[in-house]
């Protein structure tokens, strides 16, 4: 059966506050995590800041773990979204096409982590840190990413723009790396946007001159 918009079910007020309380919650507790850090941060501090009780949070989440695992679900999904339509791995049609593509990747990949800076220290320093479960889940995300970037350079060795011979697998791990000194660089130097730039550039370069067909 086809609903039509006039069909589909209202929110009522009691549910949007709902939803926006717990959206307050998941942003609360992410500046909290990222300025005190996620282990010396408490329930309280997070309640305390929203000016609700304990009882009120818990009705929302069942500890502070999962809230983390919003907020790793959430940039999972900014990332994503940042590597759809234009960016997508089968996107590029020739060697400047990709090359416009990385550039247009690197910005939208810095844009979200300038846009929460604390981010990259929470998930590369932090969560690591809580149990073996939530290591193993950012340990499968860079595997993700490298399997996705591998796609990429196999799309381009099928379209005859990077060498036959491009091992896609290892090089897509091996980006995954070069991006995870770039955000470390960032953590070390969050105000120096001109080494940020030029990291950036020098990274996108091996991407396209590194493995082009020559």
């Amino acid at each position: 059966m086809i609903i039509t918009m006039t069909e589909q079910p209202i929110q009522s007020r009691a549910e949007r506050n709902r939803l926006q309380l717990r959206a307050d919650i998941i942003q609360t507790a992410f500046e909290e995590f990222s300025a005190k850090g996620y282990h010396q941060t408490a329930i309280s501090d997070i309640a305390k800041k929203l000016g609700i009780g304990h009882g009120t949070f818990y009705r929302h989440f069942q500890n502070k773990r999962d809230i983390l695992e919003h907020v790793i679900n959430d940039v999972s999904l900014k990332i994503m979204t940042a590597l759809t339509a234009e960016n997508a791995p089968s996107a590029a049609t020739s060697l400047d096409s990709y090359r416009e593509q990385t550039a247009r990747i690197a910005k939208r990949l810095t844009a979200i982590f300038i846009e929460n800076p604390g981010i990259a220290r929470l998930m590369l320093f932090e969560a690591t840190s809580i149990d073996q479960a939530m290591t193993q889940r950012l340990l499968s995300l860079l595997d993700w990413g490298g399997k996705l970037t591998a796609s990429y350079m196999e799309h381009g060795v099928k379209s005859g723009f990077f060498r036959a011979d491009l091992d896609t697998e290892s090089t897509g791990h091996a980006v995954i790396g070069m991006i995870m000194i770039s955000v470390i660089r960032f953590l070390d130097a969050p105000t120096d946007l001109a080494a940020q730039q030029q990291f950036g550039k020098a990274v996108q370069r091996l991407l396209v001159d590194g493995i082009a067909l020559r």
